[in-house]
């Protein structure tokens, strides 16, 4: 990749261009990754359990 100017670009500044244009497209952990308190305390045990059981038996 070159500048108008003709002179070519080092690595960090085509990625600094980059992050410009795109911003942080993927984020540095996964959802599975975060420890999220009120999500873990509202499904422990059974919760889960009893959240996947379909309306029509009688959940």
């Amino acid at each position: 990749m070159t500048e108008p100017d003709g002179r070519s670009l080092s690595d960090w500044e085509r990625a600094r261009r980059r992050a410009e244009v795109f911003g942080d497209v993927l984020p540095e952990t996964t959802r599975d990754e975060r420890e999220d308190p009120e999500s873990r305390d509202r499904r422990d045990g059974d919760t889960w359990l009893k959240e996947q059981v379909p309306p029509h038996h009688g959940g």
